[in-house]
């Protein structure tokens, strides 16, 4: 009742501009008698992922807590992992506002932000700041003014600034949103960043000594071949696990509403089977050999239960939570 109150006052707003008072309310709010606000036990089953014990198989998405500012807010509601991002080497504004708007009637959202964030340097000085000790990624991506030629060396920059702190590293090869970033998704371009970030995930093992997996996040929009040959490199290069998946180009599932023809990414409800398709297709692929995290449409048990039928280990909610607030997870968790 509490979150649909908050809603229906934040709904009235921009959606940008809702987005940042949220995010301000619980980074001020947590680790404070606030808390209270949206505090709440969940229990769940746990699961061995990546060789990480979840203890429970709901995480939230990355994209809603971009610079990890409240990451113990939000573990407050009962996640059982979260992950903060994208984060890039250096702060960035985005793209030019507005660029994210609401769909309401279809329970959507469509997103052009572009990276917005404060870089990878203060992603870090926040994680360090959490009381949190639970399963955390930190999703990483490439700076849109860095040339496609260098844009290893982004994600060679943020996986080292992240490793000592985060339980698993997301790259984000897969936004539609920063010019070029979805070619690193095929052929040569995806073999010489899957193997140069290998390479570094051995030395920064040796040197940390702990070993932090890493997970590649799939766009929804690739052919049946291309998703073919997408597991195969992950299989080569023994990627830890695949999140399936990132946001659509695709607007067949709104078209004729509101915001409709916005440019962007679109996620939510209407997601839902395209993403589970990529999630069956990889995991016919993969044969088991490598986990699959799902996200795309989860606002429900019964969508949670379908993307891990389909073949995923565990699932990560965004803009379900949107529109349904904390009680949704403690639903879907203790509904699995």
């Amino acid at each position: 009742m509490m979150y649909d109150l908050a809603r229906a006052l934040l709904f009235r707003l921009e959606a940008e501009r809702a987005h940042d008072l949220t995010i301000g309310m619980l980074s001020r709010g947590q680790r404070t008698p606030l808390a209270s606000l949206w505090r709440q036990q969940v229990s769940g089953q746990s699961r061995q992922v990546m060789g990480l014990t979840f203890p429970n198989p709901v995480g939230l998405a990355a994209g809603l807590d971009k610079n990890g500012a409240c990451i113990d807010a939000f573990a407050e509601m009962g996640f059982g992992f979260i992950e903060v991002g994208t984060v890039t080497p250096r702060p960035q504004s985005g793209n030019p506002k507005p660029r994210l708007f609401r769909l309401p009637a279809h329970e959507a959202i469509i997103n052009r932000m572009g990276f917005n964030n404060l870089g990878v340097e203060a992603c870090v000085e926040n994680i360090k700041s959490m009381r949190f000790r639970g399963i955390l990624g930190v999703n990483i991506g490439k700076n849109k003014d860095t040339p496609d030629e260098q844009g290893v060396d982004d994600y060679l920059y943020c996986m080292r600034h992240v490793y000592p702190y985060a339980s698993y590293i997301t790259v984000n090869i897969s936004s539609p949103n920063t010019p070029g970033l979805r070619a690193f998704q095929h052929g040569a371009a995806l073999a010489d960043l899957l193997a140069q970030l290998k390479a570094e995930q051995a030395k920064l093992h040796q040197e940390h000594g702990r070993y932090v997996p890493l997970a590649v996040k799939i766009a929804p929009d690739l052919s049946a071949s291309e998703v073919a040959d997408f597991a195969a490199a992950l299989l080569l290069h023994d990627i830890d696990a695949v999140i399936a998946t990132n946001t659509t180009l695709d607007r067949s599932t709104v078209a004729g509403a509101e915001h409709a023809e916005e440019a962007g990414g679109l996620s939510g409800k209407v997601l839902f089977d395209t993403s589970t398709k990529i999630v069956a297709a990889l995991a016919e692929h993969l044969a088991g050999k490598i986990p699959i995290i799902a996200v795309g449409g989860v606002d429900s048990v019964a969508t949670a239960q379908a993307k891990l039928a389909a073949g995923a280990s565990l699932v990560q909610i965004y803009t379900g939570f949107i529109y349904h607030g904390p009680k949704r997870i403690k639903e879907i968790v203790e509904g699995l």
